[in-house]
């Protein structure tokens, strides 16, 4: 510790010393100029002398992360010539880095670790599988300045020599850039010489110098990745896009739209989960439950309530109805209309440009291409616990084909899982008559949302009658007697519950085995590793939709089929980062919960001060006639101001209410703009202006008014 203490006195008062004596004035381009003649003299009086003295305080001013490297580095081009000069800065700025390297290795890294750890952990991951080549890129290509550089690796796990090396030679092109435009700044002595040919070419070369990095970087990373590859010399496709669910249709028809030659390769249904297992099965299903309770509850709109009857197979067979009337817009014959040239079968990538398709049919093709989509979706995620393969469970997946035969709903149903799917599962066949008890292990259902929306959610589910079981673990399922049960704990204690049909939902992981990724090295978990772009380890195979995550949802899968679809067809010219920043995202329960943006749990993790502006739903006047008076929309904002930071609605028709909110923070709209749009009477949309105006009375200007007032009571005479 007294070692620590004792390097940073040292470092504070050469810091203070360097500002207290000025000696920053001459680190700018006029005090470069002004010495120049001075420093010149010194140099041919005591070259060698100079040469060490300059070198010095180079590496000092790096080490100590001190402002004015770029005009040493003009200066060393100035005073000792392109080669001299680029030499001397190699070394020089290559010893401070790696001095204030250490300097916040010793000084700082122990700290941070205690503090940020795990999420150093992760840095350290990275560095350690590519650490070389990730830090020779932030050289090449500046995203941080230097000194940030410095001090953020030496936070890092990366070896001390690696460091070294690695900046002399990621540092080497910009520095003979800047040295090049020193010497040529050293010949200006008249107006003439502003407009001197080496002068203006010094200066184009600091201009485009970040875009030669980048594509000597790109370079690089081709030959690195493509290593032991054969580039074919033409190709078959512009684009091959694997799995034709939401990302990839999306993908496919707008590269058929842009005349690009795509062939779309799905072995299942078309349409993916979404139409055949999840959104639209699951939605036809909730309807029919919503139907049932409202039945139920006829009295809250002056009729006889009634209990209803039906045939569970019927209402599955609604279900798949509902399921081909949609099925016809992803259909092959629709795609094959629209340009795709759209295979039945098994594709496995050969190589970074060839797939290989096993078709249904038992024929087999060979493709080349240009780009890759890897669009497969994902799975649910079934828990390896005890006796789970001889339970009998279904999925989300798996059930609208299972219980399709059923005559009657099921007695006795577990929903094992709290997210949105095991929510809205679990309260459809809550409604539907079944005896349901849903299992989660958290303290709370639907853990992405505040503790307030999780206890409202978790009422309204009860109200429907689904026992709700939080704070569980599932331990194991048994079977005894032809008695199924699953048995969980709480606290360490142990109770056994009955069933007949079990619905698995505690989440889904990736779908990508099998698909020759592994092969090549690209890397998967749950999801796959992609950049920004959506580009995986491959420059040329992207990905699309759930398997690449953060949000697994049929929009966001669309929203990347764009992204995916432009940059593999068009990325050569420019690339487009993934915008993640407005994604907006519904449980449709009932209520439904809607959410987009930060919810007030997130914002006190992330520190960020914020307004809650509440409206509750028991004030609007198509929500009173409608007798569906439950639920609130909650509106984060910065103090003060109304730019609109998240917004969480809980009611009927929630996931169609957000879409003006999701507007708004699109086109950074604030509240005072909702507030000015004309809404119709007497509808639900009012509830955003309601909201902005309960935000506009809280923020009245109390001061402004009073003046106000006093004007009047002056008119009045």
């Amino acid at each position: 510790m007294f070692k620590k203490i004792a390097l940073i006195a040292v470092l504070v008062a050469a810091v203070f010393g360097f500002f207290y004596f000025d000696l920053n004035t001459y680190l700018t381009l006029d005090g470069l100029k002004g010495s120049l003649d001075t420093f010149t003299q010194q140099i041919e009086e005591n070259p060698l002398v100079s040469i060490g003295v300059f070198f010095a305080i180079y590496a000092a001013v790096t080490a100590l992360s001190l402002p004015g490297a770029a005009i040493l580095t003009l200066a060393a081009g100035a005073l000792f010539g392109l080669v001299q000069g680029f030499i001397i800065v190699s070394f020089a700025s290559s010893v401070g880095a790696t001095l204030a390297f250490l300097v916040a290795r010793f000084i700082l890294r122990d700290t941070v670790r205690k503090r940020f750890g795990e999420k150093l952990k992760k840095i350290d991951e990275g560095v350690e599988k590519q650490g070389a080549f990730y830090l020779f890129t932030l050289r090449l290509v500046p995203v941080f300045p230097f000194f940030l550089i410095n001090l953020l690796m030496g936070l890092t796990s990366i070896k001390t020599w690696t460091f070294y090396w690695v900046s002399q030679l990621g540092m080497l092109a910009g520095t003979i850039v800047y040295v090049n435009a020193g010497t040529q700044l050293a010949q200006i002595d008249s107006l003439s010489g502003i407009v001197s040919p080496g002068l203006i070419l010094s200066f184009v070369l600091l201009g485009i110098f970040p875009w030669i990095a980048k594509a000597i970087v790109a370079f690089v990373e081709r030959r690195r990745v493509y290593k032991g590859y054969k580039k074919p010399a033409k190709f078959d496709r512009n684009l091959i896009v694997i799995g034709a669910g939401a990302g990839g249709l999306v993908t496919s028809y707008i590269a058929a739209a842009v005349k690009a030659k795509v062939t779309l390769v799905e072995a299942g249904e078309m349409g993916g989960d979404c139409l055949n297992y999840g959104c639209v099965p699951s939605k036809a299903l909730i309807k029919t439950a919503k139907v049932a309770n409202q039945m139920r509850q006829a009295e809250n709109y002056g009729l006889h309530s009634v209990e209803p009857t039906m045939s569970f197979k019927t209402v599955m067979q609604r279900v798949h109805n509902v399921i081909a009337t949609i099925a016809p817009v992803d259909s092959v014959e629709r795609y094959t209309s629209l340009g795709v040239d759209v295979v039945k079968g098994y594709a496995k990538i050969i190589d970074p440009w060839t797939v290989e398709i096993k078709q249904n049919d038992g024929g087999m093709q060979t493709l080349t291409t240009k780009s890759i989509v890897v669009a497969t979706g994902a799975s649910p995620f079934v828990p390896p616990l005890p006796g789970i393969e001889e339970s009998g469970y279904v999925t989300s997946d798996t059930l609208w084909s299972r219980f399709a035969e059923l005559e009657e709903t099921p007695k006795r149903m577990i929903v094992l899982g709290g997210g949105p799917i095991g929510c809205e599962l679990a309260q459809a066949f809550a409604r539907l008559g079944s005896d349901v008890t849903q299992v989660e292990r958290a303290p709370q259902l639907m853990g992405r949302e505040d503790k307030e929306v999780a206890e409202f959610s978790e009422t309204v589910l009860r109200d429907s009658g689904v026992n709700v079981l939080t704070s569980h673990d599932a331990l194991r399922f048994e079977n005894k007697d032809g008695v199924k049960t699953l048995v969980v704990a709480k606290d360490g204690k142990e109770s056994a519950i009955e069933y007949d049909e079990v619905i698995v939902a505690v989440g889904r992981k990736a779908r990508l085995n099998g698909f020759g990724l592994e092969e090549l090295g690209i890397q998967f978990d749950r999801t796959i590793e992609t950049d920004e772009y959506l580009q995986t380890l491959m420059p040329n195979i992207y990905a699309a939709g759930d398997v690449v995550g953060p949000y697994q949802f049929t929009h966001v899968a669309s929203h990347h089929a764009w992204y995916a679809a432009v940059n593999a067809l068009f990325g050569i010219f420019k690339k487009f980062k993934v915008d993640y920043r407005v994604i907006p995202w519904t449980t449709f329960i009932d209520p439904e919960v809607a959410r987009v943006g930060l919810s007030e749990t997130d914002a006190a993790d992330q520190g960020i001060e914020v307004e809650v502006t509440r409206y509750e739903f028991e004030e609007l006047d198509r929500a009173i006639a409608e007798s569906a008076r439950k639920g609130f929309i909650k509106v984060l904002t910065p103090p003060g101001k109304d730019k609109i930071l998240g917004v969480t609605i809980v009611s009927e028709h929630a996931g169609d209410l957000l879409a003006e909110f999701v507007l708004a923070m699109k086109h950074d709209l604030g509240l005072n703009k909702l507030l000015g749009t004309i809404h119709a009477y007497p509808t639900w949309a009012e509830g955003a202006k309601n909201t902005a105006g309960t935000w506009k009375r809280a923020n009245t200007p109390e001061k402004l008014l009073s003046y106000v007032e006093k004007f009047h009571t002056w008119r009045r005479g």
